[in-house]
């Protein structure tokens, strides 16, 4: 059975050490970053490599590849992406339209993650974008309008989807307020209950009210933030209250859900203590990006294995087979996508 953890590894290939140590604690999954991409032949031999040291037979492969500036995958050996921003602009003037091209660009990614061996993507974002709040969410964010993000998120989902990619709704319930950056510090979000119901929330709310009806589903991510209206002590991650009241019941979300990475700034207390508050709060599994063994050891000491439930939500995100874009379809893509973006 799989510890309910992610972890990450040194470097482009895999260390001895590293892989003793992850055969021994059998994470559920592992998540790639720009150290870890080199080339085409050596992710795969990675992907490979670390799939070998686990026992079970789905192993989550994860990366953020959310288009704009957080892209671990980068030109010239992979395809450049619009940040989500350039799509929320679109729709304002041709909503479809808009639509249409986050499903043309979430295809495309899914293409490359499924030919190197990912199959779970930390996208789509969809945190308001707020003018005022720190620029760590910015043009990330898809627009300001719920109905626009509900859109294009859907959207987004569908894209990664058809390629046989789970995706990752984040930050719920919302980062888009946050006055810092969680990276750094612990942002504290004041604003009424109400008006997080009206946006925030209800952004998230109305994603999940189109994706509970049908499988498969979505995975998704906690933020690091705290709301007063809510919890005035804990960040979502490790707030009970923030995690049921909120995340599973007013906004619905039934998926697998991970934590926010445990390295942040914003959480508070040894590795242990994160990871322990992070699961006793309804997280299914927690998330651990860095390369430092010795906090591993202690957060995969921390963590227990999978619950039974975080089992079956697991298995209801789990993709069919497909046939990814052949590349003609992969050309008409990057062409009618450029066209469009070109034409506003």
């Amino acid at each position: 059975m799989p510890k309910a953890v992610i972890l990450s590894c040194q470097g482009p290939e895999l260390l001895p050490e590293e892989r003793a140590f992850f055969k021994d604690v059998q994470p559920l999954g592992f998540i790639l970053f720009e150290r870890h991409c080199k080339s085409r032949e050596q992710v795969k031999k990675l992907i490979e490599d670390l799939r070998s040291t686990v026992s079970h037979s789905f192993v989550p492969i994860l990366i953020d590849q959310e288009g704009g500036r957080v892209v671990r995958l980068k030109p010239p050996i992979w395809r450049s992406a619009y940040p989500a921003s350039v799509f929320g602009q679109l729709a304002e003037k041709d909503l479809a339209l808009a639509g249409q091209c986050a499903f043309w660009q979430a295809s495309l990614i899914g293409q490359e993650l499924a030919e190197i061996g990912i199959n779970v993507n930390c996208a789509p974002c969809a945190d308001l974008f707020m003018p005022d709040a720190d620029p760590i969410i910015g043009d990330r964010a898809f627009s300001d309008q719920v109905p626009i993000i509900h859109h294009l998120s859907l959207q987004t989902i569908k894209g990664l989807q058809s390629q046989g990619i789970i995706p990752i709704i984040k930050h719920l319930p919302g980062h888009g307020r946050a006055p810092v950056d969680s990276h750094k510090e612990l942002p504290i979000v004041e604003t009424p209950l109400d008006v997080l119901h009206k946006t925030d929330f209800l952004a998230f709310s109305q994603i999940c009210q189109s994706l509970n009806d049908r499988t498969p589903q979505p995975w998704g991510m906690t933020a690091h933030v705290v709301y007063n209206a809510v919890d005035t002590q804990l960040p979502a991650t490790h707030s009970g209250v923030v995690t049921q009241k909120i995340i599973r019941e007013f906004i619905g979300f039934e998926g697998f859900l991970i934590s926010d990475c445990l390295t942040m700034e914003a959480l508070e207390g040894s590795f242990t203590n994160r990871t322990e508050k992070a699961l006793k709060a309804g997280c299914d599994a927690v998330l651990y990006c860095k390369s430092n063994l010795d906090e591993m050891v202690e957060v995969a000491k921390a963590a227990k294995t999978l619950s039974s439930q975080a089992l079956q939500r697991l298995e209801k995100s789990l993709l069919p087979k497909v046939q990814t874009l052949s590349p003609s379809d992969q050309q008409d893509y990057v062409l009618s996508l450029s066209k469009a973006v070109k034409s506003f």
